[in-house]
């Protein structure tokens, strides 16, 4: 059992780590309000840039924990083929990784005979330093409900392992 985080919790764990954070995102399909304007163009076949301020403060802090040498990874395990929503991830994951993310992909399948799924569970969740896993929850329309704090030793033990089995069978995305 964790803590359940507030909205200001949250933020500090992402800007105070140390070394690493990574995530394992799960869902088909996310729901950010400040994101939408961009799916939406991109799903009518009209993509513009994430340019929003709330994209801009993402680049930056990115940039910021890169510069500073900590490293922020992320797999994602998509449907193959992947949903209208993947599409759009993989299309503008190269922001992402311009400001410094690593991110992988792994189709849900392998992700299933790696051994990854469905021991990792159906949640998304950040490992920060290999010391706090934070795990997210989401509505069946993918908004997030609520980010809970786990220190327990096990739990992030087991955590790492995940990250090591996802890192070691994703792969980067090629179509950019």
């Amino acid at each position: 059992m964790g803590v359940a985080l507030t909205a200001t919790e949250w933020d500090a764990a992402f800007r105070n780590f140390e070394r690493s954070a990574f995530r394992l995102e799960l869902q088909p399909r996310y729901y950010e309000a400040d994101e939408e304007p961009e799916v939406q163009a991109f799903l009518s076949g009209e993509p513009v840039p994430p340019e929003s301020p709330e994209w801009q403060e993402w680049f930056d802090l990115v940039r910021s924990h890169v510069a500073a040498g900590r490293q922020i990874e992320r797999v994602r395990v998509h449907e193959d083929p992947p949903t209208p929503y993947q599409r759009w991830e993989r299309w503008a994951g190269r922001w992402n990784v311009a400001a410094g993310e690593d991110i992988r992909y792994i189709t849900r399948e392998r992700a299933h005979e790696v051994g990854l799924l469905p021991a990792a569970g159906t949640e998304d969740w950040w490992l920060f330093d290999s010391t706090r896993l934070v795990v997210m929850r989401f509505s069946s329309d993918g908004r997030r409900v609520d980010e809970e704090l786990i220190t327990d030793p096990q739990r992030v033990q087991q955590a790492c392992v995940w990250r090591r089995l996802a890192i070691q069978h994703s792969a980067s995305d090629s179509t950019g």
